[in-house]
């Protein structure tokens, strides 16, 4: 991902998560505190059909939707993915799997004992299949709520 995606990343934004606006200042300051954890999908003669923000954050304290983190925690005590979006052209493609195993290899890397993630857009089983579980963490019911109604925390454990 690079700065000048943007203009393309907030239009897939818009098309994927209509009821989840992100300011341009989310994408901005997520590519400069995290790049290795921003990408961009890509496909042959198309143009950007996809991203992934993601970066190391703090164990069940996912941020708040369109907030700034000002600076990650040191130390981090998850990986936490903010946002795969994909447009539909990008499904059955393959690349969200391979996204997902992309970022648990990362987050080995950063020798971090799991991922984390807010489950929306009917993404809960989805998530299952690559390992997160649901996680019940009642401090968390106000934030998720503002999510709306069905956001679930999930979180994948590090093998």
């Amino acid at each position: 991902m690079a700065p000048a995606d943007l203009p393309a990343l907030l239009a897939v934004a818009d098309i994927v998560h209509p009821s989840y606006p992100e300011d341009a200042a989310v994408f901005e300051e997520r590519l400069a505190l995290f790049p290795a954890g921003c990408l961009v999908l890509e496909l042959p003669s198309t143009n950007l059909i996809g991203y992934i923000l993601s970066h190391p954050w703090t164990y069940a304290a996912p941020p708040a939707l369109n907030s700034l983190l000002r600076a990650l925690p040191m130390p981090p005590t998850t990986y936490y993915i903010h946002d795969i979006a994909l447009l539909p052209e990008a499904r059955g493609t393959g690349a969200a799997n391979a996204v997902v195993a992309q970022l648990i290899e990362l987050a080995q890397t950063l020798h971090l004992p799991n991922l984390s993630l807010v489950a929306v857009n009917n993404s809960v089983a989805f998530w299952q299949r690559h390992g997160f579980v649901l996680t019940a963490i009642p401090a968390l019911d106000a934030k998720l709520r503002s999510y709306d109604e069905a956001a679930r925390f999930m979180v994948r454990a590090i093998d």
